[in-house]
């Protein structure tokens, strides 16, 4: 069973001094569940067929990639686009750096998003949540209605959860982690980020002065950061140790 996070806090108060945290926040999507790299490069294996690009889906999805990430760094606040409105403008942009357009770039897009919907979940990250009894709060670069269809699927609670739609920003920009922060009441110091994303994660938690642990799963996405971490993970269960 799970407590609202004030609640939790009060009645786990005198115990938590002990411990190095109060709350822990957590990345979802690559972190929680597999993140979407066979999705996206069996989507961008479509796309190099249909326009007959000379390069490897692999090649065009790092491509790809990065013009996504360039756009998201400036889709925050007064800027700020959905991540399926960024997903589509980067791959749209992307194709046109390969000199090639696409009247219908949604049909590509829309099978990434049908991924966030019911993505696999990983076993360490059941058997961690099932076992950690601080409050907790997901954190995701995501839109809110997949998220959380995602999140109703597999059955998964959380004290709160935080979108990148919701704070009207994304990782690492670091209102998203305040606003965190402020769905536990807890401080950052008290605070514990785990994510899979040296880039979004690591480096977003790390500007306020977050802990961050970096969970280190073999088949993500490509990733442009590279902040260091506190604490670097083979399994989500590896933090257990440390809560207690």
């Amino acid at each position: 069973m799970r407590f609202p996070a004030r609640l939790a806090q009060r009645l786990f108060g005198e115990c938590m001094s002990d411990r190095p945290f109060d709350g822990i926040l957590i990345d979802f999507y690559g972190t929680i569940s597999d993140g979407d790299r066979d999705a996206v490069e069996a989507v961008c294996g479509r796309v190099v067929k249909a326009h007959g690009l000379t390069l490897s889906p692999r090649e065009f999805a790092e491509a790809w990639g990065e013009v996504f990430f360039g756009l998201l760094g400036r889709s925050n606040h007064h800027a700020f686009k959905t991540l399926y409105q960024c997903e589509l403008q980067s791959l749209r942009d992307t194709l046109a750096s390969f000199g090639t357009g696409d009247g219908n770039p949604q049909r590509f897009v829309a099978e990434i998003e049908k991924y966030w919907v019911d993505p696999p979940v990983h076993h360490d990250a059941l058997d961690f949540l099932s076992r950690l009894d601080l409050p907790v709060c997901c954190v995701s670069n995501a839109d809110t209605e997949p998220l959380l269809a995602a999140i109703e699927k597999h059955g998964l609670r959380f004290d709160a959860v935080v979108t990148s739609q919701d704070a009207r920003c994304y990782k690492p920009d670091p209102h998203i982690f305040e606003k965190a922060l402020g769905a536990l009441g807890a401080t950052p110091q008290r605070t514990l980020h785990i994510g899979d994303s040296l880039h979004s994660d690591v480096g977003g938690a790390s500007k306020l002065g977050i802990s961050t642990a970096w969970i280190r799963r073999e088949n993500r996405i490509h990733d442009i950061g590279t902040s260091r971490p506190d604490h670097i993970l083979g399994a989500l269960t590896d933090i257990i140790p440390l809560l207690r």
